[in-house]
């Protein structure tokens, strides 16, 4: 209306200016028009400031009322369940070849879970095998004492012992050249290195043997020929320890919730291969802030809901109250009258058995 209005004047001033040379009264009119035009101008803007203040007034009265008679709700505390974890790993180094178990099995302490095998472990145990069984025959002979067909198998033995070494030997020589070639890993040199320092320490063993023979046995030649029986037999036994490893066996009752490598990757000694979860030790994490934790403290039974399974209630026990840390706290928002609060990680269990209640379930603390 008021646009209208102002229109309306503005076409009487148009009139009103082509008619200025017709009369002086002309001129009086047309002020007169301008004068009502700046008080339509003055009245709008009076009525927009008082919408502006009245709706000001109306944001302020309820900011006042919200916080007189509004009062924050209670604060939800509600946590993740977990299980206490294994994680199987095992002694030797090699092939992972077979995997009994699959996710999800429930398994039981001592039950085999996996197998891995190592050639090297393999042929560690036959040449210390093999070096048992040469203690063992020269322990014999020398107990027995120096006979012609002792001496002559010594002999043997020691044309035996310095083929080998000299088959380890050019062995050794092509993988030092391979190597340096850069073929070859420096471990396989070092293996093949290792392969014919041990075969000349037999052909040095075997030649002892032959000069015993040769010289006959004596008191001292029988305790070290012993000796060097029990430290082959010694020897086997570690071999046999490590390989024993081959099979993973379970260390507690659990399910299976994590297998790692697959079947044919090479495995490191002391790599996790799968991880069980025992059910049986389930609890769960709540975050707590420090001015909410009313009491929680070790011993305390607190009542829970569990959504995931029907909004299930149970009673669990508070059984670990720790300071997370100063990155957890919360600052104060208000210069005076406040304080930080830190948050605290409260632990509980179920007081009795929760049936199908899972690790990752959301408990929320009643």
């Amino acid at each position: 209306m008021e646009d209208k209005q102002e229109k309306a004047v503005d076409e009487q001033l148009v009139k009103s200016a082509e008619a200025t040379d017709e009369s002086h009264n002309s001129e009086l009119e047309a002020m007169a028009l301008k004068l009502r035009r700046r008080k339509i101008r003055m009245k709008k803007r009076l009525s927009l400031v008082g919408s502006i203040l009245i709706f000001a007034l109306v944001i302020i009265g309820l900011a006042i009322w919200g916080l007189l008679y509004l009062k924050p709700g209670d604060l939800t505390i509600h946590g993740q369940a977990d299980c206490e974890t294994v994680r199987v790993s095992g002694k030797l180094a090699g092939r992972l070849m077979e995997v009994y178990v699959k996710e999800g099995d429930y398994v039981h302490k001592g039950q085999r879970l996996a197998m891995i095998q190592s050639s090297i472990a393999d042929a560690k145990l036959a040449e210390a095998q093999a070096r048992k069984d040469v203690a063992a025959s020269q322990n014999e002979k020398v107990e027995r004492g120096t006979r012609d067909e002792l001496v002559q198998s010594a002999q043997k033995m020691v044309e035996q012992a310095q083929a080998a070494e000299e088959i380890y030997r050019k062995t050794y020589e092509r993988v030092e050249n391979l190597f340096n070639d850069g073929v070859v890993s420096e471990q396989r040199r070092d293996e093949a290195k290792a392969a014919y320092e041990a075969a000349s320490a037999t052909v040095a063993a075997a030649k002892s043997q032959l000069e015993m023979a040769q010289n006959g046995a004596q008191a001292e030649d029988i305790d070290a020929s012993r000796g060097i029986e029990r430290a082959a037999e010694a020897t086997v036994k570690e071999v046999e320890a490590v390989l024993d490893d081959k099979y993973l066996v379970a260390p507690c009752d659990g399910v299976i919730s994590g297998i790692y490598p697959r079947i044919g990757e090479l495995v490191i000694m002391g790599l996790p291969l799968m991880t069980i979860s025992n059910l049986d030790e389930m609890w769960v994490a709540f975050n707590v802030r420090e001015d909410k934790l009313n009491g929680l403290v070790v011993g305390k039974e607190i009542n829970v809901m569990i959504p995931a399974l029907g909004n299930k209630e149970a009673k669990m026990s508070v059984f670990s109250v720790r300071d997370k840390g100063s990155f957890a706290t919360w600052t104060a928002t208000k210069a005076y009258g406040g304080h930080d609060n830190k948050t605290f990680e409260v632990k509980a269990r179920p007081v009795n058995k929760i049936e199908n209640f899972g690790p990752g379930m959301v408990v929320i603390m009643k």
